[in-house]
């Protein structure tokens, strides 16, 4: 076991947060402004990269390897949040957006998980967060999230958020399914990873789901999300005051009141 053993309990339903339980020097990571809350006893450490083993020898191999996540729109720097008191202690991570928080045993999953640039949450140390680049260079200039997405790699816990309901499906050795760029999370490394253009002129301008879609082609696990991020905030965005329009066209409240109500 090269991980830190770590348990946890995931608190809520649409607005979720993972509290995450150590024992006398176990450490976790987690992106910054991921915590919520911890006990007395757990100190926290600003670490470069994800101070796993993986990471490479000297400053040259760790720079390399903490680089490497500014090209998924991370931080060089992850915080480590270690419990250096003698009892169990409890440090708590929260989703930045509504949706849910996917616990992932990598040692159940062959040891790697591909996910979406700004998917994950937090992993127990040892667990290494690196890019993922997609072989095939229309996937990156047409899939919308681009073709670079984070690998999870280890045999330890990590813990990823999403929008919405997520679903879990399994892929049978041959069989495809086609999802919305936006709506891709996460997926095992056995998943075959490809963009489709949408068939039919009139489909792609007038059908409002965009060009291209993902093709997912198994065997193995994929999540899929209901609400993407982008999606909720093009939809704010539309419902947001502004300039030129009247006072009562303006009001954030009614803004709000229409894009729940769907107008």
């Amino acid at each position: 076991m090269n991980n830190h053993e770590i348990d946890y309990k995931i608190y809520g339903d649409d607005m979720q947060f993972v509290e995450v339980e150590l024992d006398p020097k176990e450490t976790v990571i987690a992106e910054a402004g991921a915590l919520m809350m911890m006990e007395d006893g757990i100190e926290m450490e600003t670490i470069f990269g994800d101070g796993s083993s993986g990471e490479g020898g000297g400053l040259m191999g760790k720079l390399f390897n903490a680089g490497k996540r500014v090209l998924t729109g991370e931080s060089l720097f992850m915080t480590a949040f270690t419990n250096e008191d003698y009892g169990k202690k409890h440090v708590s991570f929260a989703s930045p957006y509504p949706g849910k928080i996917i616990p992932m045993d990598l040692s159940e999953m062959g040891g790697k998980v591909i996910c979406q640039k700004d998917a994950f949450l937090a992993a127990a140390k040892g667990v290494s967060v690196g890019i993922e680049f997609q072989r095939k260079i229309g996937a990156g200039f047409f899939g919308g999230e681009g073709f670079i997405m984070q690998k999870l790699e280890g045999d330890g816990m990590a813990f990823v958020h999403a929008g919405g309901t997520i679903h879990k499906k399994e892929l049978a050795a041959g069989e495809v399914l086609r999802v919305d760029t936006g709506c891709l999370v996460a997926m095992t490394s056995g998943v075959q990873y490809n963009i489709e253009m949408v068939k039919g002129v009139k489909t792609a301008l007038f059908g409002g789901e965009g060009l291209f879609f993902a093709t997912l082609s198994g065997p193995g696990t994929v999540w899929v999300q209901s609400l993407p991020f982008s999606r909720l905030a093009s939809r704010v965005f539309a419902a947001a005051p502004h300039r030129g329009g009247s006072k009562d066209e303006g009001s954030l409240a009614k803004g709000v009141f229409n894009m729940l109500n769907g107008d």
